[in-house]
């Protein structure tokens, strides 16, 4: 069947030319805050980007200016408000650059934040710590920066210095071959992180582009969403989140998931109807898919072995694959021994501060306002347990109207529903989490929903400003409103009625989704 041109992702475009200028400007927005974001880098050390103390000619490199906190806070929130407006106006396009110059734009901005000082927080100084902790023999998982403040990497640390890893035993890996590689240099540790980083992000996009390349317009979504998203290029890529790790994983495995799912040779992933071939049923294994799905099982245990809440991915697959336990078993298997033997090889203290993070709540989220309301009336401490159950009952709920919502549940769309769920639910949540997210509804192919996309764009736009500036300590002390007036009241509330919004219309949107099945369903 021959796809019709004037139809986008399920949308029909306008006549040809209408909406050009509308669009030219959404795009324009795009690179507009991408520029920012590296500029900021750009000009070295300020309130948005850590010092990294080493040697002036290693990497990576800035003009070392060191600019004034209120001009690149400013310059961070138009990033952020550029970025969030213009990527929804793309995604809405009809009209724009090809998907293969998107990627390489992306991917090229990608690969030079990497020479540039990470920006938008200072967790590399904690990875960098924990990295090299381990490659002197320490337990991240027990023993604190703050407890070698000789150490030049581990008294680097600004944020976090009395606290363990949370990180899973694969980041802390990839940390530890960092700081073998840049020794007593925190500047050349932190370039090897980079470098590892920008790897993660590029080869993401790459695979993104690979699985939807047999359509057009899924091919440009999915380089919005990942490869030119500006607000990931200015979380993952320039602020160096461990979470480009996890989300290249997670993505690897719902790659071989779908090449397992493959009925023929030649035939294109599971729910992508293109050039290639027809939709391949989940039913059926071609040449070598028992290995893909043990191989799909491994990355997901590797994503798992990233950060913990990653596991959400792995029930896409469970859901495409409960009809057939023997494949299931398969997939469940590889993972499960892949995340028994990463984390068994961690040592006993391996989950210690991820129980203690559990119980966190972070500022910026609904939840501080009724931990706020609890402590009021309960006193402090009173709030824990309640909030735990209230966000997993929230969790549940979400999931559910999201999943009804669904038009086409594939592995990917299940578990962006499923993340997207947990996104809006979690007490600590913070922008960077997000990329899942995006990374997830890129793969939704043929299975897009533009509503929820809007809902998580929003949600990251929002949630990035309440988390300016990066660093607490430099902040100019007229903007302590950015703390006390956004991140803790105007952030939580506008997230509190994002998710109304979204339990709402994911109610309705299911509700007419069963509508249209009932009608369609043959009578007797």
């Amino acid at each position: 069947m021959t796809r019709d041109p004037a139809v986008v992702d399920g949308r029909r475009a306008p006549a040809r030319g209408a909406f050009r200028g509308l669009d030219a400007a959404a795009y324009a927005a795009v690179g507009l805050s991408a520029a920012l974001t590296v500029l900021i880098g750009l000009l070295g050390p300020s309130a948005m980007v850590p010092a990294l103390p080493g040697p002036a000619w290693q990497p990576p490199y800035s003009l070392g200016v060191r600019p004034d906190g209120h001009l690149v806070i400013a310059m961070a929130a138009a990033a952020i408000v550029l970025g969030g407006l213009g990527l929804a106006g793309a995604l809405r396009a009809r009209s724009g650059p090809a998907p293969r110059l998107l990627l390489v734009a992306g991917c090229a901005v990608a690969g030079l934040l990497a020479f540039l000082p990470p920006s938008g927080s200072a967790d590399h100084l904690n990875y960098a710590a924990y990295g090299r902790l381990a490659a002197l023999g320490l337990d991240p998982y027990a023993v604190t920066p703050a407890e070698l403040p000789a150490d030049p990497v581990t008294g680097a640390v600004e944020e976090w210095a009395g606290v363990t890893s949370v990180y899973g035993p694969v980041a802390t890996a990839v940390h530890a071959l960092a700081s073998l590689i840049g020794g007593d240099s925190v500047r050349l540790t932190v370039f090897a992180m980079a470098a590892f980083n920008a790897a993660a992000f590029i080869g993401t996009a790459l695979l993104l582009h690979r699985f939807t390349r047999a359509d057009a317009g899924l091919s440009r979504r999915a380089a919005l969403l990942w490869a030119a998203n500006p607000l990931m290029l200015y979380h993952l890529a320039a602020g160096m989140h461990v979470d480009t790790l996890a989300v290249a994983c997670m993505v690897a495995a719902l790659v071989a998931h779908a090449a397992g799912n493959a009925a023929r040779a030649g035939a294109v992933p599971a729910g992508v109807a293109g050039p290639g071939g027809p939709a391949v049923p989940v039913g059926s294994d071609g040449p070598g898919g028992g290995w893909r799905r043990a191989g799909s099982g491994v990355l997901l245990g590797l994503g798992i072995g990233v950060k913990l809440n990653a596991g959400l991915v792995a029930l896409g697959p469970a859901w495409e694959l409960r009809r057939s336990p023997r494949r299931l078993a398969v997939v469940a298997g590889a993972a499960t021994a892949t995340v028994l033997l990463t984390y068994g090889l961690a040592g006993p203290h391996v989950l210690d501060q991820v129980g203690a993070a559990s119980k966190k709540v972070s500022l910026a989220t609904p939840w501080q306002l009724a931990k706020t309301g609890l402590q009021a009336a309960f006193g402090p401490g009173a709030y824990s347990s309640w909030i735990q159950l209230g966000s997993m009952l929230l969790l549940a709920c979400l999931a559910w109207l999201v999943l009804r919502a669904t038009p086409r549940a594939t592995a990917p769309a299940v578990s962006a529903a499923l993340v997207a769920a947990w996104l809006f639910a979690a007490p600590y949540a913070l922008p960077w989490y997000d990329g899942l997210a995006f990374a997830l509804l890129a793969m939704a192919a043929g299975a897009s929903w533009p509503a929820l996309e809007t809902f998580v764009l929003a949600r990251t736009a929002v949630l990035s400003l309440g988390y300016l500036p990066a660093r607490e300590a430099m902040r100019p002390a007229d903007l302590l409103w950015l703390k006390t007036l956004i991140r803790e009241r105007v952030v939580p509330w506008s997230l509190l009625a994002l998710t109304l919004a979204l339990a709402w219309w994911a109610a309705r949107a299911g509700a007419r989704a069963r509508r249209r099945s009932a009608s369609a369903a043959p009578r007797p």
